[in-house]
């Protein structure tokens, strides 16, 4: 064991309580961190950010069931949505990781600061469309499940920066909207997971106790404790002015992206 796995549980006590807070699986968290932590540990350059995105999604697996069951607690999951959207959210970050592992590290990390860019903006103006339709039908959920999942397996998050604004417009109530958001995170983590595992699998100059481009002591790390932190963060999104805390979490990612795009590009 090295001391850089004493910083993965630390890190993993923060993203739970985010993913559980915000419906937002963690990834946007985790990511920028893990690429640091990984860049210093001497992690092949080409690898690092692959390995970022992939551990990342392996970790919102089990952070959004803790999150999902607690939501569930409160009445606010749709599983009607859910049961619709589940199979192209595993087929869109199927693809979308397997888009992933062809792009090099420096390209992958400015898309992927880009859309934190984007995902950061809407948490600071407070942007929510106006209910101004109803749900589609299966196959319309079933289209916009994929466009999520293969945005969302980009920047290895639960997608709830696209999924709360589609379900506000499609006028689900804003409680059920960020509960279903956090239901989705766990088949679109599923997808990603398996997309990085294989196509990192027979990577060459992979770290040890790798799994694709999942690191297995930053997964165990971080699940352990974000596990038990993503149900506070589900009830106190029932108390608190999260409205607030969104603003000043979104300027916390673009200064966490831009850190981490900056470190990259120097």
């Amino acid at each position: 064991m090295t001391w850089w796995w004493l910083a993965y549980p630390l890190l993993g006590i923060f993203s739970g309580f985010i993913a559980g807070l915000f419906g937002v699986g963690g990834g946007l968290i985790l990511v920028p961190f893990l690429f640091m932590l990984f860049t210093m540990q001497g992690f092949t350059d080409t690898q690092t950010m692959h390995m970022a995105l992939g551990t990342a999604m392996g970790s919102i697996m089990f952070t959004s069931i803790s999150s999902m069951t607690a939501h569930h607690q409160h009445s606010a999951v749709r599983w009607d949505i859910f049961r619709s959207m589940a199979p192209g959210l595993v087929f869109g970050t199927l693809g979308g990781s397997a888009v992933a592992s062809g792009l090099a590290t420096q390209s992958l990390a400015m898309l992927f600061t880009a859309i934190v860019y984007i995902a950061a903006l809407q948490m600071m103006l407070g942007i929510k469309p106006k209910a101004t339709r109803s749900l589609p039908g299966r196959f319309g959920l079933l289209l916009v499940g994929t466009l999520i999942g293969f945005v969302s397996s980009l920047v290895s998050a639960g997608g709830g920066f696209m999924s709360v604004p589609f379900m506000l417009w499609s006028n689900v109530v804003v409680h059920q909207a960020v509960g279903t958001s956090a239901a989705l995170g766990f088949p679109i983590a599923v997808g990603g997971f398996i997309g990085y595992v294989a196509s990192g699998w027979n990577a060459p100059g992979l770290p040890p106790y790798s799994f694709g481009y999942v690191y297995l002591p930053a997964l165990i790390g971080v699940v352990l404790m974000s596990f038990s932190t993503a149900p506070l963060g589900a009830k106190l999104a029932h108390r608190l002015p999260v409205g607030y805390l969104k603003r000043a979490f979104g300027i916390f990612l673009v200064l966490l992206a831009t850190k981490m795009l900056a470190g990259l590009l120097g």
